[in-house]
């Protein structure tokens, strides 16, 4: 982006009753009702979830710390995720490339091999991010303002092209081609901002593209490359144009945006687009890129994307992320294969070490393995079916399960953050369903999983004790608060306070 053993045994317990669900209440003083009428046996369309199956986080080093381990079981745990995504595999923090006394290259791959092993061994495969520039191979010492300082000129290619080589035989000797086949493998970050100083940018970029997809696929050609990686959603039409006419190997395309960037950086004219929409409209303008290029079927990774690219306590730590997921996963599906929330944890340092939880961090999880409001948000929404069912209603999101019940998703929004609005009621009139059928529902908002709400209660401590982190996590649990409720008649009435999200299974 642009940023032990008990203690597993108290997150697990956690994370288990996360999926309690809590019933559905009615409430006879509810303000006026929108209606959404539900046909249950209506046809649907498929409904991937595409928004979590990868995650970017901090740099590779960090990868090593157990802390990190820890949050990317949690996250494993309540979305299934399959990929992680992080910057910096090639820094000389991890010690890959030297030359000995007569400049002959020197590779040591066994902090690479810590990083791959731990990862796989919790499921999670990588998606390589091939940075940065190694200081005995750049072709000058530019510096990042990141705080771990990475060198972001361009390579001197007859050392980098070599090292990109015995990185990739290196992984197929050690992991087989079956299993590094199935990873992806992504060609810089963001090159089109101060991530890269090749000038001019695109043309240095793609000379970089080019080398890099050439090496790699000198050692099997099974392996899957793609960029440009770049920030604001630009260039995927300039690679596809390039790879095609210059032979080049693209197997995928990857670019970037968050809710706040500007319309001028991502679109040639200045229309007005709220910052809750932008994820989505950017999106879709690459999609239709792609479907009006020579590749139109070629996989469009969304590598990284959230609310905001800066630290926004009052974004990305409280509850105003529940409504605004829901609502990027409904308009956004169907335009894209893989979207990679940034990121799954707060144990992250492009700005420097962490200080204290909820400084608005990108992270599911706040540092003290703190589950956030967005962590609940994503293991309530990991409970929506895997096909969709239309709805004419913009807060709301219908699917169904293959073994029968609806999963709705509703949602309230509030904005801009920080802002309330009144509460809203939906009447769901539903059809197809039993006389018998119940209702359950999840819900983040002010009083369900609001762990920022509870820190600011006791007082924003710098550095929570063991106790108040354990109360903390208990907040985000969910618990039930009544008995299973029938519909009445086909009907069901869900409140939704300011910036509250629901997700509600209705079983036959």
């Amino acid at each position: 982006m642009r940023v032990a053993g008990s203690f597993r045994s108290i997150l697990y317990s956690t994370l288990i009753l996360i999926v309690l669900p809590t019933v559905l209440s009615r409430d006879a003083g509810a303000q006026a009702t929108e209606t959404v009428t539900i046909d249950s046996n209506a046809p649907a369309t498929p409904f991937p979830h595409f928004w979590e199956q990868m995650f970017g986080s901090g740099r590779a080093e960090l990868t090593l710390r157990e802390s990190y381990r820890n949050d990317m079981r949690a996250v494993k745990h309540v979305t299934g995720f399959q990929y992680v995504r992080f910057h910096a595999i090639f820094h000389d923090e991890l010690g890959v490339y030297d030359e000995d006394a007569r400049g002959k290259p020197v590779y040591n791959f066994s902090y690479i091999d810590q990083i791959y092993d731990g990862l796989l061994a919790n499921g999670v495969k990588p998606f390589v991010e091939l940075s940065f520039t190694p200081k005995k191979m750049a072709s000058r010492l530019d510096y990042h303002a990141f705080w771990y300082k990475q060198i972001v000129a361009p390579p001197i290619y007859s050392k980098w092209d070599p090292m990109i080589t015995a990185f990739a035989q290196h992984l197929v000797d050690r992991y087989g081609i079956d299993e590094v086949s199935t990873w992806y493998f992504e060609v810089w970050n963001e090159p089109n901002i101060d991530f890269w100083t090749g000038k001019p940018a695109q043309k240095t970029y793609f000379e970089l593209y080019d080398h890099t997809a050439r090496a790699l696929k000198a050692v099997n050609e099974k392996i899957r490359v793609g960029g440009p990686s770049t920030a604001q959603a630009a260039w995927v039409d300039a690679i596809i144009a390039h790879t095609t006419a210059e032979h080049v190997p693209l197997d995928f395309v990857s670019t970037h945006v968050y809710g706040n960037d500007s319309t001028a950086d991502v679109f040639p004219d200045k229309r007005p687009i709220a910052p809750h929409q932008m994820v989505c409209v950017a999106v879709s303008k690459v999609h239709d890129q792609i479907k009006a290029s020579a590749r139109p079927s070629i996989p469009l990774i969304w590598s990284e994307f959230n609310a905001t690219y800066a630290n926004e306590p009052l974004i990305t730590d409280t509850i105003y992320m529940g409504p605004w997921m829901a609502d990027t996963i409904r308009k956004c599906d169907g335009l894209v294969d893989i979207m990679s929330y940034w990121s799954f944890s707060d144990v992250f340092e492009e700005q420097g070490v962490v200080k204290q939880p909820f400084y608005g961090g990108y992270g599911l999880i706040a540092a003290g393995s703190i589950p956030k409001p967005a962590y609940r948000v994503f293991s309530m929404l990991h409970l929506l079916g895997d096909t969709r069912l239309a709805s004419t209603s913009d807060d709301v999101l219908v699917t169904k399960r293959k073994d029968g019940p609806l999963v709705i998703a509703a949602w309230n929004f509030a904005e801009p953050p920080g802002s309330t609005v009144p509460d809203k009621t939906i009447a769901f009139k539903i059809a197809g369903m039993t006389a018998t059928a119940k209702a359950y529902i999840y819900r983040v908002d002010a009083t369900h999983g609001d762990t920022l709400g509870a820190y600011n209660k006791m007082g924003r401590p710098q550095y929570p004790s063991q106790a108040q982190i354990k109360e903390l996590r208990e907040v985000i649990r969910v618990k039930p608060e009544a008995d299973q409720q029938s519909l009445t008649g086909d009907t069901l009435n869900v409140t939704l306070p300011s910036s509250g999200l629901a997700v509600i299974i209705v079983r036959p």
